[in-house]
């Protein structure tokens, strides 16, 4: 799958699970921007796990996951 596949998904997740304004997303954005605390942040891993069909180990250090563009790298290493 495409990187630009990758975002596209994964911006729309973002703007549904976290009710942000999709068309203000980018690889940039920060998840603290958008008002996310680790409850939203699990919501968003679980929903991308349905969405890819992949697992996110329990062990992955999901506090290096930041950004949008950091999401899709986590998703592109894991497909």
């Amino acid at each position: 799958m495409e990187r630009s596949e990758i975002l596209d998904k994964v911006k729309a997740l973002v703007e549904e699970t976290l009710e942000a304004d999709g068309s203000a997303l980018t690889e940039q954005t920060a998840y603290e921007d958008l008002g996310a605390d680790s409850f939203d942040l699990l919501e968003l891993v679980t929903a991308m796990e349905d969405e890819f069909g992949i697992t996110v180990d329990d062990s992955a250090d999901l506090s290096q996951v930041k950004t949008i563009g950091d999401t899709v790298d986590m998703v592109a290493q894991s497909l």
